[in-house]
């Protein structure tokens, strides 16, 4: 019986005493292998598969043009809003159209224009006050529908852009899975260390992904409300140059 204690003293020292020494070698493998990976973003695309970094470099252009198409269409919109406003309570405070066309805030209105150019090639229908109004109405409607295109012009991107990215990023992510288990199967190791950097390059392709999608859609929105008070803004100003043809034709006056 003693015998078998004194056996049983010496091998549980023998662990104890080697115990150490391999979490000591454990922590020495990651320690390795880990070193070999910069683990910082652009160190991942560094080390990315070609299909990958081809991936990322085409969502971060992407997420230049949605930056670059926020700051040309706010500029854009800022100016055509304020312009709009001043012309639609220029024209709103008119007693007649030839007054609100002379004043400077209405000068280059479109809708101003074309109702100038309407009644100049109507002034030999003095009796057909209806069809006047109808032939203005239909030139403000086509200005109208040609005004927002042109707001509108440059926001595809953005929606192409919202509704494609995270796809394009989950393929990228995709392909450097796939990549990263093939490598796996080749090393015939399943350690972390060793097999966490690739998986980790082909998850930035998803985060860059998101980074360009998610502002895309949120501008695009933006974009969309914008426009829409803009338009509202063109179609006050038709209303009140109609009211004002109206006046006039009353009154027995024309432009």
């Amino acid at each position: 019986m003693t015998r078998l204690t004194h056996l049983a003293v010496l091998t549980a020292a023998s662990l104890l005493s080697a115990a150490p020494a391999l979490g000591q070698e454990t922590a020495l493998d990651v320690a390795v292998a880990l070193p070999g990976h910069d683990l910082t973003p652009w160190g991942m695309f560094m080390a990315a598969d070609g299909v990958v970094k081809t991936v990322i470099l085409g969502l971060a252009l992407a997420s230049v043009a949605t930056w670059t198409v926020l700051v040309a269409k706010s500029l854009e919109l800022k100016n055509c809003t304020h312009a709009q406003r001043a012309a639609f309570e220029a024209v709103d405070a008119a007693r007649t159209l030839n007054e609100a066309a002379a004043d400077e805030r209405t000068a280059r209105s479109p809708l101003m224009q074309a109702a100038l150019a309407e009644l100049a090639l109507s002034s030999d229908a003095l009796n057909d006050g209806e069809g006047l109004k109808e032939r203005v109405a239909s030139r403000f409607n086509r200005i109208e529908a040609a005004l927002g295109r042109r707001m509108l012009r440059g926001t595809g991107a953005l929606a192409t852009i919202g509704a494609t990215a995270p796809f394009v990023g989950l393929f990228g992510t995709v392909w450097g899975i796939m990549n990263s288990f093939i490598g796996i199967a080749a090393s015939q190791t399943t350690n972390l260390a060793v097999v966490a950097p690739g998986i980790a390059e082909a998850l930035l392709a998803t985060a860059i992904g998101l980074v360009a999608a998610i502002p895309a859609v949120v501008i695009y929105n933006h974009f969309a409300r914008q426009t829409a008070v803009y338009r509202a803004l063109v179609s006050d100003t038709s209303a009140a140059i109609l009211r004002l043809i109206s006046r006039d034709l009353s009154r027995g006056v024309r432009g």
